[in-house]
């Protein structure tokens, strides 16, 4: 199974061939393939690449992410699958036809979602995960008085 690495931060006029050069100075076995507007067609500055191998894809991570290319610093990392919207893929196929293949554990992260005007008396959306674990903290101490 292929191995799909996220390329970010390229240059909006890249050479492409210039890019794959680079790709096949790490190893063998990468295609890449950017983003493009449907618009203008020019890319948007990011692509993905398939790799075959997992320690190839590490050294591509390694030697590519934060690399300067074309005065741009590029972003390279693996790239996480979409889950299927609404019963089908972006594509519009069933989501019945991924039934049955394992699915791909993601990161488990802890956003927070903030308002720009927060009600009156309310704390700040983006503290009160912090302030509830405060609360917590000084409730379970006990002090003799």
């Amino acid at each position: 199974m292929s191995i799909r690495l996220y390329i970010g931060n390229l240059p909006q006029a890249f050479d492409n061939q210039e890019l794959d050069g680079l790709l096949k100075s790490v190893g063998e076995g990468i295609r890449f393939k950017a983003v493009l507007d449907r618009e203008t067609g020019s890319c948007r500055g990011f692509g993905f690449a398939n790799v075959e191998d997992p320690k190839v894809a590490d050294a591509v991570i390694e030697q590519l992410n934060g690399k300067d290319f074309g005065g741009s610093t590029l972003r390279v990392e693996r790239s996480e699958r979409r889950e299927n919207n609404a019963g089908g893929n972006r594509r519009g196929a069933p989501a019945a036809m991924g039934a049955g293949q394992p699915q791909v554990a993601r990161k488990t992260v802890n956003k927070v979602v903030h308002s720009d005007a927060p009600g009156e008396g309310a704390p700040d959306p983006r503290w009160a995960g912090e302030l509830s674990k405060l609360k917590d903290l000084l409730g379970n101490q006990t002090t003799a008085v």
